[in-house]
Formats: structure tokens, sequence, C-alpha cells
């Protein structure tokens, strides 16, 4: 990591002249590029980490392209001579998801989503124009192929994972009719392809769009579909119905001849199944496979919003296996299965979390029962080796940057979680009232600290349970 925050250095003196204050390294998300915020002065920038050149440079010349057709999207500053890290406009950190967690389902956030169709229909028309789609990363045109590959992807990490019975030649004969359907669309531009809530960003106001580099031509439908159906987003019955009106209006100022509203909306439902269902494949690679907490606690509200569609819409084509296999999927004791049980008030269980020194001894469990975990944090760096570091602590942001960006802290974290997180749903169903966790590293003020920060914010966020923490040597850092 310190080669890359290096390179980056190199590249804004390069291309924008200027020596970065400092350089941080923001959460990462789904995929595999590594974000940061450069600070210069009053300025900030975004640089990307990459290993996938192609993914880069399609996303460089969508970015060009569009900026050059007046559209809402970052402006590219310049890239390295390997292709792997670009700079970008900083548009900031307001998403829509976020505005709309802020300020909830009222008239300011339905505008923000009007806008957005507003804009998406001019991206997906107007950027459309002279746009070269042999840039695209997959295939040029989200077609038959395609679709089928949202179908698969689903049915092997995600249905196949919930060992279901079904008939597999009957549910790929059907997977078929419904992609030949959805191939017979009118209207085919520009597909952003994950068109959803986090990757618009709201500055001043006024919305901007990132993560487009998986963009083909497509049908309109399929954005649309993307973020008025994100399970996060929870958006209304009224809503989705009027801001498709919304849509709709918008797309036929662009187009020479108004699009068959009865056609085009009875594609859009089947455009949401399609990208629910592809939705719920990535969270079964990224969750089920992969292992993270995230991607896991997101399956409840996507298989939701999958049952909610289920009963209220339809598709124009039958498709007799595939529905049965949906039904099974959608049902409430499977949705069960994928949620965390929840703490209440009457919830006996207590989890005492405590970061601690080596050199000053192990905490005691004084319970009846006693036990309960010890991790030993010394395979991490110690951030306290570097002077800058020594009389903050784990608490500390530049420590928690440290740990997030130079070490493996994030993945070490994550199989504790994977490990702790057994035993606390056993005890949670089991009635037990005591559990203590501990983390432990030489001074007991930068690692641990940290790790019991995050561990007990995890329980709390996750079960809704009752966290002591305690840094049991705080009396003794380093000041």
């Amino acid at each position: 990591m310190e080669s890359v925050i290096a390179a980056i250095e190199a590249l804004c003196q390069e291309v924008l002249k200027l020596t970065p204050d400092r350089i941080e390294k923001l959460p990462q998300s789904g995929s595999d590029r590594i974000y940061f915020r450069v600070y210069a002065g009053e300025q900030t920038f975004i640089a990307t980490y990459n290993i996938n050149t192609k993914e880069t440079a399609t996303f460089v010349y969508f970015s060009k392209h569009f900026k050059q057709a007046n559209l809402p999207v970052p402006a590219i500053f310049g890239v390295n001579d390997t292709n792997t890290i670009y700079l970008q406009e900083d548009l900031g950190t307001d998403s829509l998801l976020n505005k709309l967690e802020a300020h909830g389902h009222g008239d300011y956030s339905y505008q923000l989503f009007q806008q957005s169709l507003t804009q998406l229909a001019k991206v997906q028309v107007l950027g459309h124009k002279g746009l070269d789609y042999s840039w695209c990363l997959t295939a040029k045109e989200f077609g038959k192929q395609a679709i089928m590959s949202d179908l698969l992807y689903f049915k092997y990490y995600f249905l196949d994972t919930l060992q279901l019975p079904y008939d597999k030649q009957a549910m790929l004969d059907d997977f078929d009719a419904l992609s030949t359907y959805l191939t017979r669309t009118q209207n085919k531009f520009f597909m952003f392809r994950d068109f959803q809530s986090r990757n618009i960003i709201v500055q001043n106001d006024q919305v901007h769009f990132i993560d487009y580099q998986g963009g083909m031509q497509g049908a309109l439908q399929y954005d649309v579909a993307s973020l008025l159906w994100q399970a996060k987003a929870e958006l209304s019955e009224e809503w989705k119905d009027n801001l498709l009106e919304y849509y709709m209006d918008q797309v036929d100022l662009l187009l020479d001849e108004p699009v068959d509203r009865i056609t085009f909306v009875s594609q859009y439902n089947g455009y949401v199944l399609i990208r629910l269902l592809q939705v719920l494949g990535a969270y079964g690679f990224r969750g089920l496979f992969e292992r993270k907490a995230h991607f896991l606690a997101s399956i409840p509200l996507a298989l939701q919003n999958l049952k909610f569609f289920m009963e209220h819409k339809r598709v124009g084509i039958v498709t007799p296996e595939f529905d049965r296999v949906l039904k099974l999927v959608v049902d409430q004791n499977m949705i069960n299965k994928f949620g965390a049980p929840q703490a209440n008030e009457n919830t006996p269980l207590t989890i005492e979390v405590n970061s601690f020194s080596y050199k000053r001894g192990i905490p005691v469990d004084d319970t009846e029962n006693g036990g309960g975990f010890m991790f030993d944090m010394r395979g991490i760096l110690n951030p306290g080796r570097f002077d800058e570091y020594k009389k903050l602590t784990g608490r500390d942001k530049p420590v928690q940057d440290f740990l997030e960006q130079r070490t493996k802290m994030d993945k070490y974290l994550n199989s504790v979680w994977d490990l702790i997180d057994i035993t606390v749903e056993e005890y949670l169903s089991r009635g037990f009232a005591n559990l203590m966790i501990n983390f432990g590293c030489t001074g007991g003020q930068h690692r641990s600290v940290y790790a019991a920060e995050q561990t007990a914010r995890h329980l709390r966020n996750k079960y809704k349970l009752k966290v002591n923490l305690t840094h049991t040597n705080s009396a003794n850092w380093v000041k």
C-alpha cells in the first residue's frame, strides 16, 4: 500500500503540479478498486488504484466522452504510465442514499430522485451519441447473452447455494424465454449497468454520477429499475410508480418519438426482476462465498424486495419452473434464515469487550462460566513504533488510517467476526447472559484498542446487543 501512496504522490506532482499534504484511503465497497482522498491545501481530489488496466481505460474514456457532452460526471485529471492509477474530481462524500437516510422520504429527497432521472435520461440518450462501444469491458450490448449471464450468476452463486431441488432443464428453458423476451426492446442507448443511489453523488444539491465503467448499450428500463428498486432505498410503491412516469416524460423530450408506455412498462418489470436477481447473485458471491459481513446482512432486505415484486408485479411472459423456485426463495422461512437474531430489552446477554496489554496481564472473567475469546493482535504492524503515532490511540483517525491502509487489520477482523458471530448467535438462542471478548497487543494502546472499538460497533449494529467496552490499559497509555 505504501508503494501505491507513493505513486499517487508522484502522479499529483506530475499532473497537478502539487505535493499532497496527506492521502487517506477510503472504505472499500464491493469492487477491487481502492479509492483515496488526496488533500492539498484547500483542494481535494480522488485517486483510484486498479490493477485492471482495461477497466481504468474504459472509465477514463467514458468520463471524457460524457464530460464533452456536458453531462454530470467527474473530470479526469490524469492517469499514470501503467494505467493503474488515475486522478479525478472530488465530488464529495454525500450520495443520494446518504441524503435519503438523512432527510427521509420527503419532498427534498423526491426532488433529488427526479433530478437523477432527468440526468439519467440525458446520459443514456445524449451520451449514446458518438460513443465508441468497442471500449466496453465485456459485451458491447446488454443482449440475450448478457441477460442469460445475469440469470446464471443468480443461479450459481445464490440459488444453488440454497440447495433447493429444481428441474435444471426447465429452468434453463425459462431463462432462455425470459432473456429472448427482454432482448426485443425498442429503445437501446447507453446503460450504466449499476445505477443505484450509492453511485449518485450530491454536491450543492446537484447530482453527479460515478461508477459507470461497466456500461454498454442496452434497454433504457434497466437503469431505472436499478435505481427505483434498490432494496436499501426502500422507496414506496407510490414513489416508484410516479418516478417511473416522470422518467418516461423526460425520455420523451429527448427521443424523436415517444415511447410505447404499455410495452415499456411491461419490459421494465422484466428488467426489475433481472436486476433484483443480479443483486442477489452479487450478495451471494460476496457474502456467502467471500464471507463479507456487509453483503450477508443485505440478503434479507433483497429477498423482501423480490418477494414484494412477485406479489405485486407481472412480467409479460410465462416461466413456470422459474416462478415456482422463486416462490421457495422468498418464503418467509428462507428470509429468516439469512437474518441475524436481534436482541431486545429482555435479552439477558451482555458482552464484555476489552483491549489489554500483554505486559500488564490478561483480563479476568469473573462470571460463572468464564471463558470467551482472546485475540492476539501482535501479528499486525504496530503504529506505536512510529513517532507520529506514539501518543495516539486506536480511537484516533490517523492510527485508524494506518491500520486500514498499511496492515491486514480488515481481513483479520472479518475472520474474528466470522468466528465470534457463531458463538453470539448460539448464546442468544440459548439465553446465556455473559460473553467476554479480549484483544491484546504489546502496549494495549493502538491495535487492540482499534480492534475492540470496531468489534463493539459490529456487535451493536448487527445484533443490537448490550456491549460494555473497556480499554484496560488506558491509565498507562503514552501521552
